[in-house]
Formats: C-alpha cells, sequence, structure tokens
C-alpha cells in the first residue's frame, strides 16, 4: 500500500515539469509563428514612424558650405514645426486637399455605392463580368492612371477638345481653376471600383431572410436598398471613407506627374508634394519630417473627427 502511494506520488511529481514543458511551449508558438510579421511590421511600419519623430524634433548645422567642416546635430524643440506651419505653400497645399476631400469623398462614395447596389440587385446581368470591370483601373498604378488621362487633359491631343470646339466650348482642364478636379476626376476613375467592392462584401453578408422577409411585405428594390441595405452596409461606407480622407492627405503620383503638363501644379500642391520637396529639393530633412508627422496628425484628426460623427449619429 505505502509502495503503491509512493510510485504514485514519484509519476505525479515527474509529469510537473512535462506538463510546465508542454505549457510553455504552448505558450511559445504564437510568438514564434507571428515573429517574422512582427520583424518586419517594426522594421517597416513602427521604426521608420519613431525616426521621423525623432528627426522632426532635431536640427541639423552643416558647416562650411557642403559641410565639409562638420556636421552636428542637436535637440530643435518645435521650431521645425514652426518652420513648417509658416511656409505658405505647405498651409496652402492642405487646405487645397481639404477642398480637394469634401468634393471628391462623398462623389466617390456615391458612385460606389450605387454600383454596388445596381450589381447586387436581383435583376443585374453579368455580375461578375462589370464587377472585374470597374475594379480594373484601380489596378492600374497611379503615374500610368495619370499619363494615360492627360492624354485627354492636353490640347492638340486630346479629342475631347475637338468634340468641345464643335459645340462652341473650350475647356481648360489643366488651367489653375480646373487642374485640381481633373486630379479628381483620376482619384475617382481608379478607386471607386475598389470602395465598390468593400461594399459589396458587405452586401453580400446580409442574410437572405432580410430580403425574403421585405418581398412578403412587398418592398420595391428602392425601399430594400433605403431601408435594409444602406443601413446595413454602413461600417463599410464609414471604412471606405476613412480610407478616401487619409488617401486624400497622401495624394502625391498624380499631381506630380501632370506638373509637366501643367504650369498650374508647383512643386507644393499637395501635402506630400511639399514634404518630399523640402526634403530633396532644398536638403531640409528636419523640417520635411516635422511635415510628415503633421500630416499623420491631421489624417489621423480628420478620421477620428469623421468616427466620432457617425458614431453619434448611429447612438
Amino acid at each position: 500500500m505505502t509502495t503503491t502511494s509512493l510510485k504514485a506520488r514519484r509519476e505525479a511529481t515527474a509529469a510537473v515539469p512535462a506538463r510546465r514543458r508542454r505549457n510553455g511551449a504552448t505558450t511559445r508558438a504564437p510568438w514564434l509563428l507571428l515573429a517574422p510579421f512582427l520583424a518586419l511590421f517594426l522594421l517597416t511600419f513602427i521604426l521608420p514612424i519613431i525616426v521621423a519623430v525623432i528627426s522632426s524634433f532635431t536640427k541639423v548645422t552643416r558647416r562650411g558650405l557642403f559641410g565639409e567642416q562638420g556636421i552636428s546635430s542637436g535637440f530643435a524643440g518645435f521650431s521645425n514645426y514652426a518652420q513648417a506651419l509658416a511656409d505658405g505653400n505647405f498651409i496652402g497645399s492642405i487646405w487645397r486637399m481639404l477642398l480637394f476631400g469634401v468634393v471628391q469623398v462623398p462623389v466617390m462614395i456615391v458612385l460606389a455605392t450605387v454600383l454596388a447596389l445596381l450589381l447586387e440587385s436581383a435583376s443585374a446581368r453579368w455580375p461578375g463580368l462589370f464587377r472585374a470591370a470597374f475594379f480594373l483601373p484601380y489596378g492600374v498604378p497611379g503615374v500610368i492612371a495619370t499619363i494615360l488621362w492627360s492624354f485627354l487633359y492636353v490640347p492638340g491631343l486630346s479629342p475631347l477638345y475637338s468634340i468641345a470646339s464643335a459645340f462652341g466650348l473650350s475647356p481648360d482642364f489643366l488651367g489653375p481653376h480646373s487642374v485640381l478636379w481633373s486630379i479628381a476626376n483620376i482619384v475617382t476613375w481608379s478607386y471607386t471600383g475598389y470602395n465598390m467592392l468593400i461594399i459589396i462584401a458587405q452586401l453580400k453578408a446580409i442574410p437572405g431572410e432580410v430580403y425574403e422577409a421585405a418581398r412578403m411585405d412587398g418592398a420595391s428594390p428602392v425601399r430594400v436598398a433605403s431601408s435594409i441595405q444602406l443601413p446595413l452596409i454602413r461600417p463599410a461606407l464609414v471604412l471606405t471613407t476613412i480610407f478616401s480622407i487619409i488617401g486624400t492627405l497622401q495624394l502625391f503620383a498624380e499631381p506630380q506627374v501632370l506638373q509637366s503638363v501643367s504650369s498650374s501644379i508647383d512643386s507644393q500642391y499637395t501635402p506630400n508634394l511639399s514634404a518630399y520637396t523640402t526634403a530633396f529639393a532644398y536638403n531640409d530633412y528636419n523640417v520635411a519630417a516635422a511635415q510628415a508627422v503633421l500630416i499623420a496628425v491631421i489624417a489621423f484628426a480628420l478620421s477620428f473627427a469623421f468616427l466620432a460623427i457617425t458614431n453619434r449619429k448611429s447612438s
């Protein structure tokens, strides 16, 4: 009896380290699987943000014409931010993009929503074909898309000018008052299909029983869209709008390419172009870092404000 109990006690004692090892392996396994992603995330996302923030509070002093007598750096406080905010061209580019977003983002979201509702309606034919056709512009890089559209904007190359002149019109797609909306047209053409697919994914998540109940109640397609589909796809609409707000402040490729054909676009036409010019044309990387941080803060503030407004309306 005593021998049996001693043997059982030894086996239980020996099993404790084995359980601990299994528990430790179970705890480490998820971290080992996540390690490659976490390493890339830290190196390509977190580290650049930290470096940009540190650089925005740093002042580099070069002695000599080309810094041949030495380079020193020190804490600059908020002087880089003050210099960035004192730049009228940078502030003007932010206001320009805010105007751009107020007009272009609602137009794009409305178009994406209408296309999604039409393609998901019961009477739609070949929805897969049209989904692919509408999404195709998103697969065209922004630089290529701008080059393609520039052939329709440049006088002498565009057939639109010949058609307009036949009706006595003389449009100027690249003029100072219209080039912003020419860029908006390119952005809308490129990203409407992408936002449409996000909305379609939300529409497909609506249970079929909801549509069946609406049909039994005699609801028309317009009533189904307004009373069922639009309220239920609200999360997708919020998501696409936030993506569009962030993308507005990141606008870079389209105006940079159109610079070569439009004198109305300067090197600081958008906030990103302004930061790029400050860094690589004026070699003032610290002020450019401050501008980049300000752009990120403004994008975060606008996104947060939009979320707060939409949540307040839904509550």
